[in-house]
Formats: C-alpha cells, sequence, structure tokens
C-alpha cells in the first residue's frame, strides 16, 4: 500500500460539490435550523455539516437523502440551478440559466434572508418597486463613492 505523498496538493472541491453544499446550507438557513440541529438529524458532527456546506466533503447519496428529508425538500432541490447542468445530457443554460454563486450566497447569508423576507410580506407591487429604486440608488451611491 503507498502512502501518501506530503507534497501531494489537496485536491479542490468538485463544482457539483460547493453547488450541493451552497444549496444545503440556503435552505437550512431558510429554515432558521442550526447546523447543530441538522447534524444531530443526520447523524453526524456539526464540523461534518460545516464541511458538507463549503464543498469540502463530499455527500453521499443516502446522507444527501437524509438531509433532504430533514430540510424538507427533495433531493433534486440540492442540483437545482446548477451551471451548465442540463437534461439528459443536453446543456439548458440558455432556456433556463443557474443561478450566480454570488446569489446564492446572499440568499443563504443573514441580511440577504432577512431582505428576502421582509421583501416577500410587501403586498403592493409600486411599494415594493419604490424599494427597489431606494436600494439602487443607496448602491449608486456607494459606487460613486457618497455616503448616502
Amino acid at each position: 500500500m503507498l502512502s501518501p505523498n506530503p507534497e501531494q496538493k489537496k485536491a479542490k472541491p468538485e463544482p457539483v460539490d460547493i453547488h450541493v453544499g451552497r444549496r444545503i446550507r440556503m435552505r437550512r438557513v431558510w429554515m432558521e435550523m442550526p447546523q447543530t440541529s441538522l447534524a444531530e438529524q443526520i447523524g453526524v458532527t456539526f464540523q461534518q455539516v460545516q464541511k458538507y456546506e463549503k464543498g469540502i466533503n463530499r455527500v453521499g447519496a443516502s446522507r444527501l437523502q437524509q438531509i433532504a428529508e430533514a430540510l424538507e425538500v427533495p433531493v433534486s432541490y440540492f442540483f437545482e440551478d446548477m451551471p451548465g447542468a442540463g437534461t439528459n445530457g443536453v446543456d439548458n443554460t440558455a432556456v433556463k440559466p443557474g443561478l450566480q454563486p454570488e446569489i446564492i450566497d446572499f440568499a443563504s447569508s443573514n441580511e440577504g434572508l432577512a431582505l428576502i423576507r421582509a421583501f416577500s410580506r410587501i403586498g403592493d407591487a409600486k411599494v415594493r418597486s419604490r424599494a427597489i429604486g431606494l436600494l439602487k440608488a443607496v448602491a449608486d451611491g456607494f459606487d460613486e463613492g457618497q455616503a448616502v
């Protein structure tokens, strides 16, 4: 048996593992479930959940099924909006573009979730439009180096 070469670089996570991990985190945070709670439900440590969410450790099929049940989603949820993913080997990104990683990161952050929750409670389309206008004006002010 060969011993591991200490000079070998650690393998970078595969894009699919990173995407699945982001989707796990996004759903868990959306449900306001701590990592420890998810870990208990699937029988691992919270550190293992962290590694899954970062894509450092690959999630096996049976474990992904457990995670899906704990997060109350179908397994397919974790593969939705995966860049370059198609059906039957056909790239369908021209038909339905995937979410950018920055959007997934934002949507799973505390600030992003708070904004999404607050915005989705606004029933009036005009008020939503004005809120978007306000946020764009604030962002434009920061782009121009102005404090708003």
